[in-house]
């Protein structure tokens, strides 16, 4: 039994977790590669008329494998081989819904503003060497795969996007998401290769429930989180690439947050480890140049939308994290707390369309008048 406690993200937990049984198999390959696993159970009241819809969620947080100056097609493939194992490992863990971090098949190069050769990772969505070596995995393991990448984007004149794809358990392409939200923040300057997403908020129906992806920065917006709660989700995932000195004090608390306001799980995906770049870069902060972006701190873990979460992945191995989930756990929240009948949305929408006007002045009553 998992008691409550504070774990590596100061967070606590209220709700005792039963830890899941890791197979044999899969704790000799998590021994053998050098990779943690960590597995729960979130379960819900039982319910008269609906069986339980149990789903085992995995995401995956890792290093990348080769500097990066290695030629950019070792580097990927390095990277693929070794998530693979992990994946591996997650089948034999039963894992039905499988997630890996932002752009995990690449360095997080966004920081150097260099366009070379890191657009090189680029590739297209539905048939580039990625989603090929994703829908192999999936249809080998019968899982639903979301892979965040660097999208190339021929038809629109090879445009880039932060883009996830949603790979079903046939190995086929269910769809694709963008990323909404482009951060601007020190060195996380991601418009010089890509902009705004234009695919609205997905969510893709699959056999094993209702999915969404809030891809990194937009896990700071909470209205993004709200429209995935709109259009049914029951999983919303948030692969992600941070590091520490930024935003790890609020880590522990917006994918909580959200599931909480939203009524569905969710999933925080980091990466891990200090990615050391050939060229320095500043951050227009005054501070000296530098060649790494900091450490990325992992700790990634799952929320419910009663309020608990499991304990964190490491803040520097790589890791799965696998949790059995209950979705009848979502409509119990929301019959429990109400937040959907007392949301009050056509307040903020009349609210936000007299916001974004021109000519709006905010409703401030001055004492002095």
């Amino acid at each position: 039994m998992f008691s409550p406690s504070v774990d590596n993200n100061s967070c606590l937990h209220i709700k005792i977790f039963r830890a899941i049984e890791i197979p044999t198999a899969a704790a000799a390959l998590g021994k053998n590669g050098d990779f943690e696993i960590k597995a729960y159970k979130i379960n819900a009241a039982a319910e008269e008329l609906r069986k339980p819809r149990s789903v085992r969620t995995g995401i995956i947080q890792h290093k990348i494998v080769l500097p990066t100056t290695a030629p950019v097609k070792e580097q990927r493939d390095a990277i693929l081989e070794r998530v693979g194992r992990i994946a591996e490992a997650a089948a034999l863990c039963g894992v039905n819904v499988l997630c890996f971090q932002e752009a995990w098949n690449m360095p997080f190069a966004f920081c150097t503003r260099e366009k070379q050769p890191w657009c090189e990772f680029a590739e297209d969505a539905e048939t580039g060497p990625t989603t090929q070596f994703v829908q192999k995995l999936a249809r080998q393991f019968g899982m639903v795969i979301l892979s965040p990448i660097l999208e190339r984007d021929g038809v629109h004149g090879d445009t880039l996007w932060n883009t996830t794809v949603v790979v079903g358990t046939s190995g086929n392409v269910i769809g694709k998401t963008r990323k909404n939200h482009i951060p601007r923040v020190g060195d996380f300057n991601e418009s010089t290769y890509y902009m705004e997403g234009n695919t609205g908020h997905k969510v893709f129906n699959t056999k094993f429930g209702k999915i969404a992806i809030n891809i990194c920065y937009g896990r700071h917006h909470p209205q993004n989180w709200l429209m995935y709660g709109i259009n049914g989700a029951e999983m919303v995932f948030n692969p992600s690439a941070t590091i520490g000195g930024l935003s790890e004090p609020l880590w522990p608390i917006e994918a909580r947050n959200a599931a909480i306001a939203n009524s569905y799980f969710t999933f925080a995906i980091n990466r891990v480890g200090t990615e050391i770049f050939p060229n320095e870069f500043t951050s227009a902060d005054g501070k000296p140049a530098h060649r790494d972006f900091g450490h990325f701190y992992g700790s990634s873990y799952a929320a419910a939308p009663d309020g608990s979460r499991t304990p964190g992945l490491s803040r520097t191995n790589d890791g799965l994290l696998v949790t059995e989930i209950d979705l009848n756990l979502c409509r119990q929240a929301k019959d429990n707390w109400g937040f959907r009948m007392t949301q009050r949305l056509d307040l903020y929408a009349e609210s936000l369309t007299k916001a974004i006007k021109p000519d709006y002045k905010p409703d401030v009553v001055d004492e002095n008048l």
